[in-house]
């Protein structure tokens, strides 16, 4: 099996962000967000199709979420959406 580094990028709330600029695998997800925060979206590319969407609970909190097997192929690279009070790091490799 092919190993790759592991690297990392942030959005901070309410922003959006192009986490990397080409093929990768999204690896994991890490958030925070507060009791009225917006959903966290990430596409392939800036506008291409949606990869991962998440709305938190109605509660102040966070979150990591280790994806499974190879992690989510993003094609044209990691793009990154966060709603008000919502920030995520990013991991893909």
């Amino acid at each position: 099996m092919m190993q790759t580094d592991v690297k990392m990028g942030t959005v901070g709330a309410a922003a959006s962000a192009s986490i990397y600029g080409d093929r990768t695998r999204i690896k994991a997800i890490a958030m925070t967000f507060t009791a009225s925060a917006g959903a966290l979206t990430i596409t392939d590319g800036n506008g291409g199709p949606t990869l991962f969407s998440f709305t938190p609970a109605a509660a102040a909190g966070s979150l990591y979420m280790l994806l499974p097997g190879e992690g989510i192929l993003a094609q044209t690279g990691v793009y990154a959406t966060t709603g008000t009070g919502t920030t995520a790091t990013v991991f893909y490799g």
